[in-house]
C-alpha cells in the first residue's frame, strides 16, 4: 500500500476522499508533520495502489490499512478520514477498534446510502463502463468544492480536477460499488469512547453540516468544527483552518 510518511511523534493516519488520492493532504502535510507523524496511504485502486482481485467492500480497504499499521509497527493511531476515507475509518473501527486512539472525521457521514444515492453511484459505474472517465472531472468537481472556492480559488479547482482525472476507471468503479454496499455505522460511532473530532465545510453540498452535527451527536467524546468558505474538501479548500482544528484536537487529546 503506497504511503507518504512524514514527521515524528504521535501517528496520525489520514484517509483520502473519493475520487482522489493521498495527494489531497499535500496542503496540510507540512504543518501537521511539525507536530505529528503524518501517514497518508493511497487507498485500493486509487493513486498508486493497485486494485487487486477482491470484490468491492470497504472492509477490504480497512484491512489494507490495518496491514499497513502492522508493517509500520504501529499499535494505535489517531485515525482520520475525509468523505470515503471516513467510511473506511468506520469500517476499521468495526474490525479493530483497539487500534484507534483518536478519531478525525471530515465531511463524512455515519448513515448508509439511501436507495437513490446507491442508484446514483451505480449509474456512475455504468457510465464509466460505457464511456470511460474523461467526463468525470467536469461532472463531480462542481459538488466537491464550495461556492467560495469555485469563485475565488481557481488553483484549488484546477488541482482537484487534476486529481480526479488521474484516477483509473477500474478504481473509481470499485470504490463506488464498495461505498454503495457499506452498512450503516450509527451503532459503530455510538460505541466510540476515544476523543473524536468532526469537521465539516459549511458549504458542503454533498454531506450537509446538519449530517455532520448529527454524527457528532452520536459520540459522547466528540467536538464539532464547522469551517466557513469550504465545501466537501477542507484540507484543499481551507488548509490553514483545517490544520489548526486538527492540531488543537491533538493537543487537547494528547
Amino acid at each position: 500500500m503506497p504511503v507518504n510518511d512524514t514527521g515524528f511523534g504521535r501517528p496520525l493516519v489520514l484517509l483520502h476522499a473519493f475520487p482522489l488520492d493521498s495527494r489531497m493532504w499535500d496542503p496540510v502535510r507540512r504543518t501537521l508533520a511539525e507536530h505529528a507523524r503524518v501517514i497518508t496511504p493511497d487507498q485500493r485502486g486509487l493513486g498508486r495502489t493497485p486494485l487487486g482481485a477482491e470484490p468491492p467492500d470497504l472492509d477490504v480497504v480497512a484491512r489494507d490499512v490495518l496491514a499497513l499499521l502492522d508493517e509500520l509497527g504501529l499499535d494505535r493511531v489517531v485515525l482520520g478520514g475525509c468523505s470515503m476515507g471516513g467510511y473506511v475509518a468506520m469500517a476499521l473501527l468495526r474490525l479493530a477498534p483497539e487500534r484507534v486512539s483518536g478519531l478525525v472525521l471530515a465531511d463524512t457521514k455515519a448513515v448508509a446510502d439511501t436507495p437513490e444515492q446507491r442508484a446514483n453511484r451505480l449509474a456512475m459505474v455504468a457510465r464509466i463502463e460505457a464511456e470511460g472517465v474523461d467526463w468525470l472531472p467536469g461532472t463531480v468537481v462542481e459538488g466537491l468544492l464550495g461556492q467560495y472556492t469555485h469563485a475565488e480559488r481557481p488553483k484549488v479547482v484546477a488541482a482537484v480536477r487534476e486529481l480526479v482525472a488521474a484516477q483509473s476507471a477500474e478504481g473509481i468503479s470499485w470504490a463506488q460499488r464498495a461505498m454503495a454496499a457499506r452498512p450503516d455505522s450509527t451503532a459503530t460511532l455510538a460505541a466510540v469512547t476515544v476523543p473524536t473530532l468532526v469537521i465539516t465545510g459549511r458549504e458542503d453540498a454533498l454531506i450537509p453540516p446538519a449530517l455532520a452535527a448529527a454524527m457528532a451527536g452520536l459520540v459522547p467524546s466528540s467536538r464539532l468544527v464547522q469551517l466557513p468558505g469550504s465545501g466537501h474538501l477542507p484540507p484543499l479548500e481551507v488548509p490553514e483552518e483545517f490544520s489548526a482544528a486538527v492540531l488543537e484536537f491533538l493537543r487537547a487529546s494528547g
